[in-house]
């Protein structure tokens, strides 16, 4: 790594400097200046620093200049434009600029590209770029920015229609807080690509929509857009990407939908859509991914959908969908991921779904599936992923399962399974977790079932057998019921027959069960104490290890939280998540019992001697929480706001995956709230100023914790740290340290200077840091959405891999 080699300065008579991808760290030097006919400016994907000198911006013979992938600041200056009337394009992708577009860029008049994505630009978007007549490509994407005009009439969708020429329009990740006009149908008819991703975009989508003929590829998910999905979308003839999901879309998909005959990926996802799913979607034969999970749709589904052979993603979780699973579900020959969870789907799982030999992840979990699990599913040959659990299956598990080997996950616990659990192949690997409350399983002692008994008498296979049958009859009955229920109620009754239906199924314990267990709540067994109780670990009498956590019936408020940690956890699946076994429930008595995790909490690997962890585990942990946080803000029909994430209520299990624990006081932010307001105040250090001021919750109150949290696990600093007092905390010592001595504020266990790759580990670090601080600035509308976290956090592990 070196800076830019001082001979080229020599060279008088230079029309084009390119030095691309050649790892030049500093500064841009001004000497560049000194080139009048300098044509070409091509310094991408190297390490350059410090601010771009305004003076390149007066050469006006300049047509391109591309400094993407660097590590630039400062500002662009206020009247860049007015002398360089020649430039065709200009590249600042990756960078750290900040302040605004200068409005003046409009004097580019020939300009062609803009490449300004991921930035800190901030201020209003400048409608005068809509003055710019040749433009063909506007990359706004991941910066600050804002729109010029909040007005229906007029904003920057308004003025970019005059670009007749616009091909591509990048905008998404911005807090624009506008509305789409009905002008977006007037925006160029060579449209390709339009994103407004992440842009709290409000309103409805305007009808005009279906104008832009030419587009292939519509991004406006992650917005608060209403209304209904209009039927002139049908205009989209080209459309081959069309994603509006995590919106708050309602009515039922139009049939005109059917009519985009190159459509491969439909999103309408985290929507209230409802009603059916139209009888002619399997006429789009183009279809690869459809995604309508979660929504409210309440139908059977229909045929012709399995009549889609190269589709490869189905995901149709989180409904209200009914009925039975088809023979034709065979037909997704091409298929790698079926998602039918949470759903209301009864009757047996076809045999046919072991035709499909490319199918990588099934998921059927939280249904009312019943009968034995299909010995086809052996065929699936591809099958690393397969979640059965929560549902009404018997029989045994087929031995055939050992030939996949590819198998990594699998989980069939809370069902009704009995016989040996298969002991070779991948279930070599699976734990106890896998098999949870089947107590007609036996098998191994580590998987925590009794032992098979060696032998039977002739009568017993009889009697199961006509247990068998008499259980199947009460399941098809109450099914049955459940069914008449659902077309003469309204869903939420449903809803909560299910959900009293399924608390059925898991094993009771009793309070003497957990007196043993615990030996009599001895302090030798007790894990942690918290608010409102302790946890214990607990040894029951056929070797199972749980946690149980006792709530303290002399603590005000104690049993409130029992209560709703009840609520928030009876239908909530996620493998971040801590999962919840069973209750033991009286007047004077109340405990959760829980899965146990045997490495402990975050807070300890962080602080207690004689433990460490190293980057990457650290960042795997931060992804599995920022897992469970997007699957509880937008997994379910209901999003749930934990209201209390710290590293202390993030558990590690027996593979130092993370698990978000402890929702005490968590809230539902049912009935189409975004916000919701409490007296209960979590911990000091991780709130949100709008939590802490104003009881004001919503999940940017948990982005905002995150934030922190994650600022913790890098510098190995507690908000509460003795050092943090008057002005400075934790969150305002990463953002003063960040830019000049990252070094000086990252935990000294996970970086030597004399090591390799030190500073790449360093970049890799910081970049996690300010992250961070995109999480908790103070505005909660301008605070990063989980689901962005999420994505920019594994492409930081991406290139973390490619170092370690």
């Amino acid at each position: 790594m070196g800076s830019i080699p001082p001979h080229i300065f020599n060279i008088s008579s230079m029309l084009a400097l390119g030095l691309n991808d050649n790892n030049i760290s500093g500064t841009i030097p001004r000497e560049i200046c000194n080139y009048p006919r300098l044509g070409g400016l091509y310094l991408q994907f190297n390490s350059l620093s410090g601010s771009i000198p305004w003076c390149i911006f007066n050469i006006s013979t300049l047509w391109q200049i591309n400094f993407n992938s660097n590590y630039l600041s400062g500002s662009l200056p206020p009247r860049m434009g007015y002398k360089l009337p020649n430039l065709d394009g200009i590249g600042l992708s990756l960078n750290r600029i900040t302040g605004n577009i200068p409005s003046y860029i409009s004097n580019c008049s020939y300009l062609t590209a803009i490449y300004f994505d991921s930035n800190s630009f901030n201020g209003p978007i400048p409608n005068s770029l809509g003055e710019l007549r040749w433009l063909r490509l506007l990359d706004l994407f991941d910066n600050k920015l804002t729109t010029e005009s909040s007005s229906v009439g007029f904003n920057i969708v308004t003025s970019l229609a005059n670009c007749k020429y616009l091909r591509e329009l990048w905008l998404d990740n911005n807090t624009l807080n506008t509305v789409l006009p009905s002008s977006f149908g007037n925006l160029s008819i060579s449209l390709d690509t339009f994103t407004m991703a992440g842009c709290n975009i409000m309103g409805e989508i305007p009808k005009e929509i279906g104008n832009l003929s030419s587009i292939t590829s519509l991004d406006l998910s992650r917005n608060e857009l209403s209304g209904v999905v209009p039927r002139s979308i049908s205009g989209l003839q080209m459309v081959q990407r069309l994603l509006i999901s995590d919106n708050r879309l309602s009515g039922v998909l139009p049939s005109s939908i059917c009519n985009l005959q190159h459509l491969g990926e439909l999103n309408l996802g985290g929507n209230i859509i409802w009603g059916s799913i139209p009888e002619c979607i399997g006429n789009v034969t183009s279809l690869r991914n459809l995604y309508l999970n979660p929504n409210r749709l309440n139908c059977s589904i229909p045929l012709s959908l399995w009549n889609l052979k190269d589709l490869l993603i189905l995901d149709l979780s989180s409904n209200y969908l009914n009925g039975s699973l088809p023979q034709q579900i065979g037909n997704l020959k091409a298929t790698i991921y079926i998602n039918l969870s949470h759903n209301y789907f009864l009757g047996y799982i076809p045999s046919t779904i072991g035709s499909l030999q490319q199918l990588q992840y099934i998921i059927l979990a939280n249904n009312l599936l019943q009968g034995s699990i299909p010995n086809t599913f052996a065929s699936m040959i591809s099958l690393e992923h397969m979640d059965l659990s929560n549902n009404n299956l018997t029989g045994r598990i087929p031995k055939s399962l050992e030939t996949l080997r590819y198998l990594k996950f699998l989980n069939v616990s809370f069902n009704r399974l009995s016989g040996e659990i298969p002991s070779k192949g991948p279930f070599k690997k699976f734990g106890y977790l896998s098999f949870l409350s089947n107590e007609g399983l036996c098998g191994s002692s580590r998987l925590k079932v009794p032992p098979c008994a060696p032998t039977s008498n002739s009568h017993r296979p009889i009697r199961r057998l006509l247990w068998i049958v008499l259980i199947s009859i009460a399941i098809l009955v109450v099914g049955i019921s459940l069914v008449i229920l659902h077309k003469c109620k309204s869903k939420k009754s449903i809803a909560n027959e299910v959900n009293l239906f399924q608390e059925l199924v898991p094993p009771r314990i009793s309070y003497y069960e957990l007196q043993q267990a615990t030996q009599g709540f001895d302090s030798s067994n007790l894990l942690g104490t918290g608010s409102f109780g302790s946890v214990y670990k607990g040894i029951f009498t056929n070797g199972l290890s749980l946690a149980i956590k006792v709530f303290n019936s002399q603590v005000e408020g104690a049993f409130k939280s029992f209560d709703i940690e009840c609520q928030v956890l009876r239908n909530l699946r996620h493998r971040n998540l801590t999962k919840v076994i069973s209750v033991c429930s009286n007047l004077d008595f109340k405990a959760l019992i829980l899965q146990y995790m045997p490495h402990g909490s975050l807070d300890n690997w962080l602080y207690y001697e004689n433990q460490s962890l190293d980057i990457m585990q650290r960042l795997n942990i931060m992804i599995d929480v920022a897992c469970g946080l997007e699957y509880l803000h937008y997994g379910n029909n209901i999003p749930v706001v934990h209201c209390d994430l710290k590293p202390s209520n993030v558990l590690l299990d027996e593979d130092m995956v993370g698990h978000v624990s402890d929702f005490g006081i968590s809230k539902l932010l049912g009935d189409d709230r975004s916000i919701a307001y409490t007296c209960t105040m979590a911990t000091t250090g991780y709130i949100a100023p709008e939590y802490g001021s104003r009881g004001m919750v919503s999940t940017r109150c948990d982005v905002y914790s995150y934030g922190i949290m994650l600022m913790e696990v890098f510098t190995r600093k507690r908000p509460s740290n003795e050092m943090f007092s008057g002005d400075l905390s934790l969150k305002s010592w990463v953002y003063n340290s960040l830019s000049s001595t990252p070094e000086l504020i990252v935990d000294s266990t996970l970086l030597r200077a004399e090591e390799l790759q030190f500073s790449q580990k360093l970049q890799c670090i910081s970049t996690i840091l300010e992250l961070a601080l995109n999480c908790t600035v103070e505005s909660p509308e301008e605070r990063v959405d989980i689901r962005v976290v999420l994505t920019k956090l594994n492409k930081i592990k991406r290139q973390l891999l490619t170092i370690l």
